[in-house]
């Protein structure tokens, strides 16, 4: 995939075809009317409570102040094989006339853009078409696109493509129906205004932003990934179809699964975790322990398949409960060497995770057995023993596993620097021990 340094020219196609169809009213994310505002999980009968979100409400708050509220926000998920070809359905059922296309090269190359073309012309939809995607995507890129949404009257939204089409199409959204820079809108529940409709179709199996809250901007002048997170990043539906994976690499599918793995584990140990959460964090760790050995190797369509609905339950888990000083750390890392976000999770993951065991050994201890299948004598020896599996598994595919494989000794100077900013992300503030930089700082020496 080419690194853009400057603004794309943007290519504009339009569908031969101009019949037109009834007119179908859009159908709108929901505004978040309560900014929700995550706090610190509480005791109850000696019991801690799930992660709670608190909402004024305003009935009872003269008597009890704040309720305890958990959100669990989802779009409309279309699963399986084939279901790429339900694309155009789903648009007509948003309003779509004329659509805006976000994607990439890549998956231009690989065929799957023109067939998603084909199926919308099918249907009678216009369509124009943004290119403007690269890995890690670049402010200017987002502000760019919105700028080219407006000029040509478009509506619905659809990016296809992995975590960078579809953060792109989210951050196009933002600012075509809120106006200003992307980065005004870092941190969480910035956004004020509802988006275009939009639906997003994944070729990976991992990223979760088709599912998500969140979106990452490269943000090019502190060169750091910004963090986006509001309700309304949500879309109105979400295309899975474990078919596109046949045509990822081998290196896509381990990044992909691996982030999908960081996810669900950041998640159940997330301050916010729930019970509608857990379980599907549980779940994704199991189903990537199971199947991705055998999806690299021979490439199973039910491997890859299981995989996508690890990277949905992991998807589901993260977006609602939020990720921790990992992601915090990967998303400084990552926005100022430009490297792949996958490829550093194999690296940062397990020494977080031995980061956090002291401040919810139980949790830990979970994730130990599942990995282990067994409980290996004290909760914290499971909990080390499933830490050090979690190692081996890494290790069995042609992944990096120190940070000098990645950055060059003379650019080492740089990660204090880093490490300040990682202290500013939003994941590091539902990780269950927030990091200080010293301690960001302390983790990237232990695995460079």
């Amino acid at each position: 995939m080419k690194d853009a340094t400057v603004p794309l020219p943007c290519k504009e196609k339009f569908a031969a075809q101009t019949r037109t169809r009834s007119s179908v009213s859009p159908t709108k994310p929901a505004v978040d009317l309560h900014q929700a505002q995550a706090i610190e999980p509480h005791s109850c009968g000696g019991l801690e409570m799930a992660p709670v979100f608190k909402v004024l409400d305003q009935n009872s708050s003269s008597r009890t102040g704040f309720m305890d509220i958990t959100k669990f926000a989802i779009p409309e998920i279309i699963f399986g094989r084939g279901s790429l070809n339900y694309a155009g359905q789903c648009a007509l059922r948003l309003g779509a006339k004329k659509v805006f296309l976000v994607s990439d090269e890549g998956i231009e190359e690989a065929g799957w853009l023109q067939r998603l073309m084909d199926i919308l012309e099918k249907e009678g939809i216009k369509w124009v078409y943004y290119p403007g995607v690269t890995s890690n995507p670049r402010d200017f890129q987002v502000e760019q696109g919105a700028e080219f949404y407006l000029k040509n009257g478009t509506d619905v939204i659809i990016a296809i493509g992995g975590g960078s089409a579809m953060d792109t199409a989210k951050g196009i959204a933002i600012i075509a129906s809120n106006g200003g820079r992307i980065r005004d809108y870092e941190g969480a529940n910035r956004v004020q205004r509802p988006l275009p409709p939009m639906m997003l179709i994944t070729t990976t199996a991992g990223s979760g932003s088709d599912i998500s809250q969140f979106c990452i901007i490269t943000d090019m002048k502190r060169g750091v990934k910004m963090s986006i997170i509001t309700r309304t990043l949500v879309p109105n539906i979400s295309i899975v179809d474990p078919l596109i994976l046949r045509t990822k690499t081998e290196s896509l599918i381990i990044q992909s699964a691996v982030d999908a793995m960081a996810h669900a584990i950041e998640a159940y140990m997330s301050r916010i975790a729930s019970p509608f959460t857990e379980i599907h964090s549980l779940r994704a760790i199991d189903l990537i322990l199971a199947n991705l050995q055998r999806a690299v190797a021979t490439r199973s369509l039910d491997s890859l398949e299981q995989l996508s609905i690890a990277s949905v339950s992991a998807s589901m888990a993260f977006s609602n409960a939020g990720l921790g000083a990992e992601h915090a750390l990967a998303h400084a890392l990552g926005g100022h060497f430009d490297m792949r976000h996958g490829v550093v999770h194999p690296i940062l993951l397990t020494s977080v995770m031995r980061f956090n065991m002291g401040v919810n050994l139980q949790r830990m201890a979970d994730i130990g057995r599942l990995i282990l299948k067994r409980q290996v004598g004290s909760d914290q020896d499971t909990a080390l023993a499933g830490i050090e599996k979690l190692d081996e598994f890494f290790a069995t595919f042609d992944v990096a596993l120190r940070l000098s494989q990645l950055i060059p000794e003379s650019e080492r100077h740089h990660l204090e620097s880093l490490c300040k900013m990682a202290v500013q992300d939003a994941c590091n503030l539902t990780n269950p021990r927030p990091a200080t930089w010293e301690e960001f700082l302390r983790i990237c020496e232990e695995v460079w």
